[in-house]
């Protein structure tokens, strides 16, 4: 390298590591010896919902970003080889903090990752400096009412399935899963819907997609020990919120205070995909959270 060339902490780096015998992509930035803060996606996205997010904090912290088995760039075998439940996912995610020797971290959990995160964080408490929650529901009342049909769908799986499907797994779907009722849709870039349709159509995604949202009525089931256990836990907790998903309601934000009094909330100008729209300020709201909560060294209170 000539000696005058520099290389910048906010240059992403794209990686893979094999976890349970399978490739985990995962894009990483930031000093290794800085903070570290794991990023887990939501549906149907990958790592690459955070590309924008990453430059505006890696001068300071280290960001990891891994892709589930059957998303991005991950390996997707097929639902008949691997079982695509919350909890075997999670467990990808225990294994892959153990294959990156990560032993304390924050969590950054967005839709699928709220549900992957908080088994991750049950399994590996000591490990968990703090959470960022951004639109990730622990609580029944932050399903909206388009949860009926799913839950329909949960009640009686062969009836539901092709109708609950196709809204899963279409482009309009996709548009609308970024796009939500947001008043600015001008902010929102089409790559990102048309990419995640990309995905969604290749071969047995659909069998994926389908036994991994069937498994979601076990989030559900669990809400009650998941906010059992923040409240004995207590973690240094963000959370940020679009105000306009159409999946997930605001209420869904707001009870995060009942188990964590200290928990900020902050509601955004935004959809299901805040940082799609708001990730300056997101990234500000971060950048001081994380700034506390590293301050207080060691891991989360057990007292």
């Amino acid at each position: 390298m000539p000696k005058h060339a520099t290389v910048s902490h906010a240059t992403t780096r794209y990686r893979t590591v094999e976890v349970e015998g399978l490739n985990i992509f995962y894009r990483e930035a930031g000093p290794a010896q800085a903070p570290t803060l794991m990023l887990l996606h939501g549906f149907p996205s990958s790592s690459r919902m955070f590309d924008t997010l990453i430059p505006l904090l890696a001068d300071q912290y280290h960001l990891i970003a891994p892709d589930y088995p059957g998303f991005g760039h991950s390996d997707a075998p097929a639902a008949t080889e691997f079982a695509y439940t919350f909890d075997h996912l999670a467990r990808i995610v225990d294994g892959f903090a153990d294959a990156l020797n990560l032993r304390g971290y924050f969590l950054y959990m967005q839709d699928y990752g709220g549900p992957i995160g908080l088994r991750h964080a049950q399994r590996r408490p000591e490990r968990i400096r703090g959470l960022i929650v951004q639109n990730a529901v622990a609580h029944e009342e932050g399903l909206g009412p388009m949860w009926e049909a799913r839950r329909a769908y949960w009640a009686d799986r062969e009836a539901h399935e092709a109708s609950v499907l196709s809204a899963f797994t279409s482009l309009e779907g996709a548009r609308i899963r970024h796009v939500g009722t947001s008043p600015h849709p001008d902010r929102y870039n089409p790559d990102t819907w048309t990419d995640e349709f990309a995905a969604l159509s290749r071969p047995g995604q659909d069998q994926i997609q389908s036994d991994l949202f069937y498994d979601y009525r076990t989030n559900v089931a669990s809400y009650g020990q998941w906010q059992a256990w923040l409240r004995d836990n207590r973690p240094p907790t963000l959370v940020l919120w679009g105000r306009h998903d159409p999946s997930f309601t605001v209420d869904g934000a707001r009870a995060y205070a009942r188990d964590l009094p200290d928990a900020e909330v902050h509601l955004l100008d935004a959809g299901h995909f805040a940082l799609d729209e708001a990730v300056d300020v997101a990234a500000t709201h971060i950048r001081r959270f994380l700034s506390n909560a590293s301050a207080v060294a060691g891991p989360i209170r057990r007292d």
